[in-house]
């Protein structure tokens, strides 16, 4: 436990780092996010970014397991 959370930790650290780099790939951009404007305001729910970053975080979290 101690090493996952040391993992998820340095995880979100290179995240932070990174964030110029990464808000350059489009994530909340894609195709299937839902998004909803009226006249009294909107509504967004990106669903297509929320799935590939849960198979990032779970292929990451497996190989972390393994090792």
């Amino acid at each position: 436990m101690q090493k996952l959370l040391i993992l998820g930790g340095l995880a979100l650290v290179v995240a932070g780092l990174c964030w110029p780099m990464l808000s350059r790939l489009g994530l909340g951009r894609l195709p299937g996010d839902i998004s909803i404007q009226g006249e009294n305001g909107g509504f967004y729910f990106p669903i297509m970014t929320c799935i590939v970053v849960s198979v990032v975080l779970s292929l990451i979290f497996w190989l972390a397991g393994r090792f």
